[in-house]
């Protein structure tokens, strides 16, 4: 059409148009696949005259074709009328929900709502009318949209709406599936038991113009659908890509569930020992015990969460290693990441008696620095400071720190723990920075975001070829892909993870995750060498006594190995170090237990498992296994019945060859359990 002009926003960078033959000359902004009218851009372009300004909170719902343009050029006529039918189906719906259509354009719908359960509702129906609609075309003619839904703040003025609010539920569309419906986390926490549908989490996800990331969730239209997702997906799988998932659930048994816990979400929020047993109150440890929750990110650029995230982490990790110290595991700490918590709370719920708390704001070449200790039974500061210092002085002041608080809580370190504390890593900023970035990416727990952290690593190496930590990490992104199932040889993978992880104790024997690691890797693959396996996790305990992931890799080496009593031992002190705990800790709790023959206490853990993980394959295993051997045929068929819910070609058989036990018995005795509960 001659009458429109197209130009890019210079205030968001969206793609616009506008025309003359509109009123006001509307502008028209592409934001992913939809289109919304932008009033704002017309003003600043042609300098009309302002108009009253309201700003409330609004559900936003942005809906779009999907295959517009490829249908449009078969058959004009019938896409447009497919298209007009389709938007008198969400006209209707919209208005039964009480909402309001905004604006459409081409095959773009913009509606909000004063409700987000409405809002979600509306989509629900809409894209089940769709669904119906389509069925009724040939399949080349049918026309599938796209919903995002939003809850967020937006500007009204004239009719129309526009802001953040609009731009992420934009967004949230183009990350749809056809047919499909995805929401913000906003949205979700003021839905999620109000309707009968599911949810599935797609993680936080980095938008064009939108500073911070945006946790997504996809709505599932069954409550049950994401185990019947899994089923489908299964059922695709090539034979053998079953075989090699079949192989990683075996061999990575444990560790899947700890994975998913110790690697992703920091700012999530798990559930704690609070949320399931009550008011118990954490006895305080017979020495002095602290948590350091993450530093806040005073910089405005969410891009330095990985080095402020790393720096806390850096913190933990020299804390850890003390044995005149109980620090609490990362994972749980950083489940009060971005959240306003008192240290009163902090220390009730971990049961320590310290929180250690600051912020980084980062500028050019600059830092500053703000930490305090605080006593979490008093409130009382007990030591406090700013620094202000340039990037290249970043290595010693993460000791300095760490120095500071030895000496606030009279805490004397061993000559063997001063050299592990203020053990040599690089000094090669550019480096330290890559590698930050490295560890950020493999908390991710996903298929690109592992490949990245693994160049990542290698471009450390590059800038400093005696990085233990890099080499620790790359050996962990090998042990990571057979897990996330995207190794096409596990066996080569694992290999590949043993080969990294001898490489970096080559160049930096105190790394005691590397140790941990190492020993669980030596166990889990033949020719399985318990022993060896054992010696390494002990000296991961021994090197960093508050290390709940060495603790835990100890417990499962001593299990298979046939040692349940130190298991036993080592599992327990996990969870103490990890009061937020992985579900897969109470698990393995519960198979040792019944390797002991003390059903009470194996049933116990295994309840524990199910609270944290509802749709955890292994947890209805376990579980499964635990009924079954211990007598209580009904739960037995209860959890089987879950158990292949989640996975219907499920076989004890195939299971029981991948088990890694010293003692044929004790894998005889779990495959007893499954195989009484019909399995």
């Amino acid at each position: 059409m001659s009458g429109l002009r197209r130009f890019i926003s210079p205030l968001t960078g969206f793609r616009c148009a506008y025309r003359f033959d509109l009123p006001l000359r509307w502008v028209i902004c592409r934001v992913n696949r939809s289109f919304i009218p932008a009033i704002w851009e017309a003003r600043w372009w042609f300098d009309l005259p302002t108009q009253k300004q309201t700003r409330k909170l609004a559900a936003v719902l942005c809906a779009d074709a999907a295959g517009y343009s490829r249908l449009m050029g078969q058959d004009e006529a019938r896409t447009i009328d497919t298209l007009k039918g389709h938007f008198q189906v969400m006209n209707f719906r919209i208005e039964q929900h009480r909402g309001r259509v905004v604006a459409t354009h081409g095959d773009g719908l913009l509606a909000e709502f004063g409700s987000v359960v409405d809002a979600v509702q509306c989509a629900v129906e809409i894209q089940n009318d769709l669904k119906a609609r389509n069925e009724e075309l040939p399949e080349a003619s049918r026309m599938p949209f796209r919903i995002g839904i939003n809850l967020g703040d937006v500007i009204e003025e004239a009719g129309n709406i526009y802001g953040d609010g609009v731009n992420v539920a934009a967004r949230l569309e183009g990350l749809a599936d056809p047919g499909g419906i995805c929401i913000s986390r906003s949205v979700h926490d003021h839905v999620k038991n109000k309707l009968n549908v599911g949810y599935r989490h797609l993680g936080a996800h980095r938008v064009k113009n939108i500073a911070e990331p945006v946790r997504v969730y996809r709505v599932m239209r069954e409550p049950n659908a994401i185990g019947k997702e899994a089923v489908i997906v299964w059922r695709r799988l090539r034979r053998w890509q079953k075989a090699a998932l079949a192989v990683t659930v075996a061999l990575l048994t444990a560790f899947a569930g700890l994975a998913f816990q110790y690697f992703t979400d920091r700012t999530g929020a798990p559930r704690g020992i609070f949320a399931s047993w009550g008011e118990e109150v954490l006895p305080l440890p017979d020495k002095p015990s602290i948590a350091v929750i993450p530093f806040e990110n005073m910089t405005g650029d969410p891009g330095q969460e990985y080095f402020v995230d790393g720096f806390t982490e850096q913190i933990i990790t020299s804390l850890a290693k003390s044995s005149s110290l109980f620090v609490i595991a990362r994972n749980s700490s950083f489940t009060y990441k971005r959240k306003p918590v008192k240290v009163q709370q902090v220390g009730k719920e971990l049961g320590v008696r310290y929180v250690l708390e600051g912020s980084i704001q980062k500028s050019g070449n600059r830092v500053r620095i703000n930490a305090q200790l605080i006593d979490a039974v008093s409130g009382e500061h007990l030591w406090s400071e700013n620094y202000d210092r340039n990037m290249e002085d970043i290595f010693a002041l993460q000791d300095e720190i760490s120095l500071k608080i030895f000496t606030a809580l009279q805490v004397t370190l061993t000559i063997g723990e001063q050299a592990r504390g203020w053990a040599k890593g690089t000094k090669n900023l550019e480096a330290y920075l890559k590698l930050m970035q490295a560890r950020e990416s493999l908390y991710e727990i996903n298929v690109e975001r592992n490949v990245r952290a693994r160049q990542l690593v290698e471009e450390t190496i590059a800038l400093d070829p005696k990085c233990a930590e890099a080499y620790a990490l790359k050996g962990a992104s090998y042990f990571m892909e057979v897990w996330l199932g995207s190794s096409r040889s596990p066996g080569d993978s694992l290999a590949q993870a043993v080969e990294w992880t001898l490489k970096a104790l080559a160049i930096d024997n105190t790394l005691a995750d590397a140790h941990a690691r190492l020993g669980y890797l030596y166990v889990i693959t033949p020719p399985h060498r318990y022993e060896e396996g054992i010696a390494e996790a002990e000296e991961a305990v021994r090197m960093n006594p508050n290390s709940a992931v060495s603790h835990y890799f100890l417990a499962m080496a001593l299990r298979f190995a046939g040692r349940q009593d130190e298991a036993i031992r080592a599992l327990k002190i996990a969870i103490r170090l990890e009061p937020f705990t992985p579900g897969t800790y109470h698990q393995n709790l519960g198979l040792s237990y019944l390797l002991k023959d003390d059903c009470g206490e194996a049933v116990k853990a295994c309840e524990k498992a199910l609270e944290r993980e509802r749709n955890n394959m292994m947890a209805y295993l376990i579980a499964t296994a635990v009924y079954g051997a211990c007598g209580r045929e009904a739960e037995a068929g209860k959890t089987a019945k879950e158990l292949l819910r989640l996975n219907p070609e499920f076989s004890a058989q195939a299971f029981a060859k991948k088990l890694p036990y010293k003692n044929p018995k004790n894998r005889e005795r779990v495959i007893a359990g499954l195989r009484k509960a019909g399995l």
